[in-house]
């Protein structure tokens, strides 16, 4: 019924921040959800997890190739650590390997910096989407960093009208309505580790935001809809409406982080669906159907 276009596995438990569930354990999550399979993304850059490789992914997908496909990730400060970088030799060995994309990419610099802007040049002409997750700052976070309503990410589609990009995340997910403060974009950390200062935005969605803006004006942008409940929940009268807008670029996901992690975007798009809020062909294309095209399945 689903097919997870964003999920994590580590071939061997890591020590600490997030325990992150081994190939089984996901499939286990799998069967139990109705989960057909996922795409398997690595984490490589050292801002909050330990970085995996590649062919962790590689192996994983390899052993189960029924239940997961594999996407790719490169740091931008690879190779050179220089803003012309030959990422084109590594992303296409991986393409070639069966990569379907590149991600999630979540260094914490500004998604405009030269390094990042590389990566996705060559991304683009290698021909591999990109998921990336976002911050608000830059040090003391993971992700990207993007100013309040996004004109990095803009531009960046500006620049590279044939890379589709896969927007995830907290910050990305904010903007679907105008904020009150930008604060509400993301948590933060404090000193010991603990994250502080959640404060989504909620209620009815008075104004749109930059997010339904950018899908109309960029074929090029998806969104992943991990982290996007929140953002469709605040609203139950524009959600729906949303999902069906833009029914043909969102992604179901899970961003699985451990065991017991929960689904919450399946649960409402189970709901709204069964409650006739959206047709079960809305569904269909979010749940499975975008995914396949978009990755080739």
């Amino acid at each position: 019924m689903f097919i997870d276009s964003h999920a994590h596995a580590y071939r061997r438990p890591v020590p600490f921040v997030v325990q992150f569930c081994t190939a089984e354990e996901l499939i286990i999550r799998y069967d139990q959800a109705g989960i057909e399979k996922g795409a398997l993304l690595p984490i490589v850059s050292p801002e909050i997890y330990l970085p995996q490789a590649n062919e962790d992914i590689l192996d994983m997908c390899e052993k189960y190739p029924d239940r997961f496909f594999p996407f790719c990730n490169i740091d931008p400060r690879a190779l050179t650590n220089s803003y012309d970088a030959p990422l084109d030799r590594l992303l296409r060995y991986y393409r070639d390997k069966g990569c379907k994309g590149v991600g999630e990419v979540m260094l914490n610099l500004p998604m405009m910096h030269p390094l990042v802007q590389n990566l996705f040049k060559h991304a683009e002409v290698v021909g591999l989407p990109v998921t990336c997750d976002g911050s608000d700052q830059v040090g003391g976070d993971f992700g990207l960093y993007d100013d309040p309503g996004l004109p990095q990410l803009e531009h960046t589609l500006q620049r590279f009208p044939k890379l589709t990009i896969i927007g995830h995340g907290p910050v990305f997910w904010a903007e679907i309505g105008r904020m009150e403060t930008p604060a509400q974009r993301k948590t933060v950390f404090r000193p010991d580790g603990e994250q502080v200062g959640w404060n989504p935005p909620g209620g009815p969605i008075k104004e749109e935001g930059v997010i339904p803006k950018l899908l109309r004006r960029y074929p090029n942008l998806y969104g992943e809809l991990s982290d996007a409940c929140p953002a469709l929940a605040r609203d139950l009268d524009y959600g729906p409406k949303f999902l069906v807008e833009f029914q043909d670029r969102l992604l179901f996901g899970t961003d699985i982080c451990c065991v017991n992690h929960e689904f919450k975007t399946m649960d409402i798009l189970l709901e709204w669906r069964d409650s006739k809020k959206i047709s079960e062909q809305v569904f269909n294309k979010i749940a499975r159907e975008n995914a396949i095209k978009l990755f080739k399945l």
